[in-house]
């Protein structure tokens, strides 16, 4: 079951790409990656998520790659 939610208190979206248990998680700039214990992706947190969206709507508008901080 995937589900995509938006916390606007905090400006995080969360994508939910599985139901599996959480492990453990990585963060790599804005995006937090939750993992179960054998390394498959269950939760993507897009911190920061409305800069996120309007950089990566841009690039797409000027068709350049965007550059994940």
């Amino acid at each position: 079951m995937r589900k995509i939610k938006y916390s606007k208190d905090v400006d995080v979206l969360l994508i939910e790409i599985s139901d599996k248990p959480i492990d453990y998680a990585e963060e790599e700039g804005q995006i937090v990656v939750h993992f179960t214990e054998n390394g498959e992706p269950v939760l993507l947190e897009i911190l920061n998520a409305k800069e996120f969206m309007m950089s990566s709507l841009s690039s797409l508008l000027e068709e350049r790659d965007v550059a994940i901080p």
